[in-house]
Formats: structure tokens, C-alpha cells, sequence
């Protein structure tokens, strides 16, 4: 299934794709909402839906992220693919140089930008901008002490995040928080897709192009660190709340592992794809 958080006359709506093209709305104020039902209810409102025709097209509507407010920060993996790791670590060995562990941090995403919608550059701050195609985990339920084998009964879909970057304050504040959390620097979309859609771990091929040039190409079961050691390794310390967003990585060809580097500047338009979920493109003002 996929579920789209849409506008439509000036109203957001929670929706399901019931037939192609075609939206049925949902009984949910947000995307949060419904993360946060009880799954066994839940299940009974989208099995519902999914049999409808459809009251509206997307072409009616303004797509927007599916999940436009996130709860709370989004959690995202550093280097998590082998080659992107390679390619940072040369960019700035005593930034990026990691060893053995998960590289883990917290992305500030009070308002996530849809489809379609610019990324605020913040070139009065920022003088090396990049981009991040990541395949995003969204769980459904709360996670606590999730063994690997069973972390997968907790992710509820997975959608496209980009986690745009402002190199010059990561590498200089050394810590990733303010240079991955400025106004706009999350991108979301298009869609939310359930994870019954997949193979688990899904293995979907994610792909970046900048202004038409592919710049990234990959396989999302390619990541160091899985899903599950993912959700295990974070749940036996902390819950991880149903609608957590859990950024899994990104792989090799972000802008700052060209020599010489290739950030984006005004004007520039970022198309980030994942086979099966779709495509998040926006330009950059």
C-alpha cells in the first residue's frame, strides 16, 4: 500500500493510493495519527480504504511529505554505506573517520519539505551544500528491547529522505547536529510505502541525480549496519516511539566525495529515487 499525506482545497489529508492514480481519503487528522493507532485497528481502517475506487487523482493534489511534522528528530546512520564511508573519510579524515560501531545521530526536521517544494540553501551560512538520498525505516508500533529477528514486525513502511548537508558546519562544529538540522533540510516523499511491498530487508535500487547527472546508484540492502541491528541495538537503551523516522544511510557519490567536490548551489534541482517508493525532486533556492 501506499499513503500519501496530500492538499486538497487548502486542506491536508492522509490518503490511500486504493487503485493507480486514485486517492481514498483516510479517517486520520495526520500521518502521525494514524502511526500511532493500534495496529490491529489500523489494519482493519487501510484494508477498508484499499478497496475503494479512489474520490481524486493525484494529479488533483499537492503532494506533500507523507510525514510533514515528524514527533521528533529524525535518527539517521553515518556512513553506512562502505563506499560513502570511504569517500568521507578522504573528504575529512578527522570528521569523518569512524571505527567498528554505528555512527548514529539526531536530525532536527520540525517541517519536512514534500515533492516539488525548495530546499532553502542558507548560502549566508552555507558554502558547501549536499545532498543524501537515504532509504527511511517508519515504524508503527513503540520498540523496546527488539531482537533482530523480530525487528522487522515493528517497522511499518519505508519512504525517501533526503538529508541534505551543510558541510562547512559539520566538519567544523565537529558533531553532525546543526549542519544536518537547518530549516528544509529533510526532504520527504513521495509516498509511504507499507513494508508487506517488500522483501525484508528490502533490496531496492536508490539513485541521485543532480540537474540530470546521476551522482548516486546503489542497492539499499547494501548497508553496513541492517534494519534489524538497527532497531536492536537502539531499542535496549531507549523506546523508539511508533512514527520514530529512522534515516538508514546513504551511499557513495554525495557531493563531497568528488575531487573537486560538487555541492549544490541556487538553481540546482536534486532528483532522489528508490525503486518501488518513487521520486523526491526539488530545486534548490
Amino acid at each position: 500500500m501506499k499513503l500519501y499525506t496530500v492538499s486538497w482545497q487548502n486542506r491536508p489529508l492522509v490518503c490511500l493510493e486504493s487503485q493507480p492514480g486514485w486517492l481514498t481519503p483516510l479517517p486520520y487528522e495526520t500521518m502521525n495519527h494514524l502511526l500511532m493507532d493500534a495496529p490491529d485497528h489500523r489494519d482493519q481502517v487501510l484494508a477498508r480504504a484499499a478497496k475503494g475506487r479512489g474520490e481524486f487523482s493525484l494529479g488533483d493534489v499537492t503532494v506533500l511529505a507523507p510525514i510533514p511534522h515528524p514527533r521528533q528528530d529524525v535518527i539517521c546512520l553515518g556512513m553506512n554505506y562502505r563506499a560513502h564511508k570511504a569517500e568521507a573519510e578522504q573528504f575529512d579524515p578527522a570528521a569523518f573517520t569512524r571505527q567498528g560501531q554505528a555512527v548514529y545521530f539526531s536530525k532536527r526536521a520540525t517541517a519536512c519539505p514534500g515533492p516539488g517544494a525548495p530546499i532553502p540553501g542558507h548560502f549566508d551560512l552555507v558554502d558547501s551544500l549536499d545532498y543524501e538520498t537515504e532509504l527511511a525505516v517508519v515504524l508503527g508500533r513503540d520498540a523496546k528491547n527488539v531482537a533482530e529477528a523480530d525487528a522487522f514486525d515493528y517497522v511499518f513502511g519505508y519512504t525517501i529522505v533526503n538529508d541534505v548537508s551543510a558541510r562547512n558546519l559539520q566538519t567544523g562544529h565537529k558533531q553532525w547536529y546543526f549542519g544536518k538540522g537547518l530549516d528544509g533540510f529533510t526532504p520527504m516523499g513521495p509516498c509511504l510505502v507499507t513494508r508487506d511491498e517488500f522483501a525484508q530487508p528490502p533490496a531496492l535500487a536508490i539513485r541521485t541525480y543532480v540537474n540530470g547527472e546521476l551522482r548516486q546508484d546503489a542497492v539499499t540492502d547494501q548497508l553496513l549496519f541492517s534494519i534489524p541491528h538497527i532497531l536492536h541495538e537502539l531499542s535496549q537503551g531507549m523506546t523508539l516511539q511508533a512514527g520514530t523516522i529512522i534515516a538508514t544511510g546513504t551511499p557513495a557519490g554525495v557531493g563531497m566525495g568528488f575531487d573537486p567536490p560538487k555541492f549544490l548551489k541556487a538553481g540546482d534541482v536534486v532528483r532522489c529515487e528508490i525503486d518501488g517508493i518513487g521520486v523526491l525532486e526539488n530545486p534548490v533556492e
